[in-house]
C-alpha cells in the first residue's frame, strides 16, 4: 500500500491510497518512470474523477460507474446512474465534482440518450453521491435538436474558477451544424451549476445563437482541462483525417469547423482549402496526421520536477500520451511517450497524489499512475 497526502479541495488534506503493481519502466526525455496498475478489468472506461477520502470514481462507457477503493476495483457498481444509451460512440463519459463536492456530495455525469423517433443527443446530469448510490439525480442539459449518428457526442466537462460548468457537445457527425448557433451541436456551452446559462455568457443578448454557447465551431472535444496558472479552460478536438487541434476556449470563439481544417474527409475528399480565415481563432497546436486525441492535463505534481507545467494529452488511433512543453502559449516541445505501450489512452488526469494517471480504452480497461522510476 501506497499512501501519499496533498492538498486539494481548498483548504482540506485527502489521502489518494492505491495497491499497485509495478510495470515496465520507461523513458523520456526529461524523466524515467513506470507505470503502476491500479485496476484492470474495466468495460472501456472513459473518465476518472478522484474523491476526496481517497478513492477514485471509473466511468465505463457501457453505462457504468465504478469505484476504485484502497486500490480495489469495486464489483458492485454505484447505483442510480442515469438512463442512457451505450451505442456507437456513445454511452457513459465524464464525471466531474462539484467545486464545494465536500459540503454537498454533487456530481455531474455526461452520457448519450436516445428517444426512438427523435434520435440520439448529449446530456448532463446532476447527482449526489451516497455511498454507493446516486441519489437525487436530475439532468440539466440536453443539446438540441437530436441527431439520427451514433457519432461526436464529445461530452467532456470542466469547472472554471468561477464555479461555470463547461460541456462539449460534437458536431454528432453532421459537420454543418458546427456553424449553426441556434443548434446545441458543435461547441462549447457555459452553465452554472443548475444548468441555467452562465452569466456573462458571450451571446446572451443575440436572439440567434443559443444562450448557453460559450465558443462554437468544435467538430469533437474529448479533453479539457484548466490551466493551473491562468484559470483558461483549454481544449483539444478530433480532426478527420488529420487537423487534431488544441485550443484554449475564449469566450464567443469561432473555431472554425468545418469552414476551415488541416485535415480531409475519410474518403480522401478536401473538406475546406482554407487552414484559416478572417473571424476564426487558429489553433495552438494542431497534429496531421490524427493522433486521435482524448484527455488532457497539466502537470502540476511534485514527483516530476522536469515537467512542471508541460501539457499531457493521450491518444487513440496512435496508442501513446503525448506530452508538450510549452512557452507563452507556443509549443516549445513535443514528445511521445508509451508508444511501445500498445493501448489507446483514453483519459489523463493529474492525480492529487503528484502522480499522473492514465484510463485505457478497451475491453479490458486498465487505470494506471505513472510515478518516477526507482
Amino acid at each position: 500500500m501506497h499512501t501519499c497526502k496533498h492538498l486539494i479541495f481548498g483548504i482540506s488534506l485527502v489521502l489518494v491510497s492505491v495497491t499497485a503493481i509495478a510495470e515496465q519502466t520507461f523513458s523520456s526525455d526529461k524523466a524515467d518512470f513506470r507505470l503502476d496498475t491500479v485496476a484492470e478489468g474495466l468495460d472501456h472506461p472513459w473518465s476518472l474523477v478522484f474523491l476526496p477520502d481517497g478513492s477514485q470514481l471509473v466511468t465505463e462507457r457501457e453505462g457504468r460507474l465504478r469505484r476504485i477503493q484502497d486500490g480495489e476495483l469495486q464489483q458492485e457498481p454505484v447505483s442510480g446512474v442515469p438512463e442512457l444509451e451505450a451505442s456507437g460512440q456513445g454511452g457513459l463519459l465524464d464525471v466531474i465534482l462539484h467545486p464545494q463536492f465536500e459540503d454537498n456530495q454533487t456530481l455531474f455525469l455526461s452520457y448519450s440518450h436516445k428517444v426512438s423517433r427523435e434520435g440520439m443527443t448529449t446530456r448532463v446530469a446532476r447527482a449526489k453521491l451516497d455511498g454507493n448510490q446516486l441519489s437525487d439525480v436530475e439532468m440539466i442539459f440536453e443539446a438540441l435538436p437530436r441527431g439520427t449518428t451514433g457519432r461526436h457526442f464529445a461530452g467532456r466537462m470542466e469547472f472554471d474558477r468561477d464555479g461555470n460548468l463547461y460541456v462539449a457537445v460534437g458536431d454528432r457527425g453532421e459537420m454543418d451544424r458546427a456553424q449553426a448557433t441556434d443548434d446545441d451541436a458543435g461547441g462549447v456551452h457555459r452553465l452554472t451549476t443548475d444548468g441555467e446559462p452562465a452569466p456573462g455568457n458571450p451571446f446572451s443578448d443575440d436572439s440567434s445563437v443559443n444562450d448557453t454557447f460559450f465558443t462554437y465551431g468544435n467538430r469533437n472535444i474529448q479533453g479539457m482541462t484548466i490551466h493551473p496558472e491562468t484559470g483558461e479552460i483549454w481544449s483539444h478536438e478530433h480532426g478527420p483525417r488529420g487537423g487534431d487541434e488544441i485550443n484554449i476556449i475564449r469566450a464567443g470563439n469561432n473555431y472554425g469547423w468545418p469552414d476551415v481544417t488541416y485535415g480531409i474527409d475519410y474518403s480522401g475528399a478536401t473538406i475546406s482549402d482554407k487552414t484559416t480565415m478572417e473571424g476564426v481563432t487558429d489553433p495552438l497546436h494542431y497534429w496531421d496526421p490524427s493522433i486521435a486525441p482524448s484527455g488532457m492535463a497539466f502537470y502540476t505534481g511534485d514527483e516530476f520536477p522536469e515537467w512542471q507545467g508541460d501539457l499531457f494529452v493521450g491518444a487513440l488511433k496512435m496508442q501513446k500520451l503525448v506530452r508538450l512543453s510549452l512557452e507563452n502559449e507556443e509549443v516549445r516541445e513535443e514528445e511521445d511517450l508509451l508508444e511501445g505501450l500498445g493501448e489507446r489512452i483514453r483519459d489523463v488526469r493529474m492525480g492529487p497524489d503528484g502522480a499522473m494517471w492514465l484510463l485505457t480504452d478497451q475491453s479490458n480497461g486498465k487505470v494506471y499512475r505513472m510515478v518516477p522510476a526507482e
